[in-house]
């Protein structure tokens, strides 16, 4: 396995285990994983009706090291954080790269 593929591996099990444990005092975990593939304009999404006690999380492109390309991941709920606001996962250009920024429950 080459490096740049156990580094994607390795962020995206980082990535992983992030999303499953969420302490209520962590304003921010920050988990990046970096490729030279732009992904693909955002899908549009029906946002559904709002759900007293949550927030709604959109929809995202993700990298797939198994598939080697971008799979979309849909929105979902999220439990609201009270004093908290998410902030979306996003890509970001730089140079010939493209980084991938999760997304966080920040202040």
């Amino acid at each position: 396995m080459s490096a740049s593929k156990f580094a994607v591996l390795a962020a995206l099990a980082l990535a992983a285990s992030g999303a499953a444990y969420a302490p209520a005092a962590s304003a921010r975990t920050s988990v990046s994983v970096q490729i030279g593939v732009a992904p693909p304009p955002p899908r549009y999404e029906v946002v559904p009706p709002p759900r007293p006690g949550y927030v709604w999380v959109q929809g995202y492109w993700n990298w797939s090291p198994y598939a080697h390309r971008h799979v979309w991941v849909p929105g979902r709920w999220a439990g609201a954080r009270p004093g908290y606001v998410y902030r979306p996962a996003r890509w970001e250009h730089r140079g010939n790269d493209w980084r991938f920024h999760d997304g966080y429950w920040g202040r």
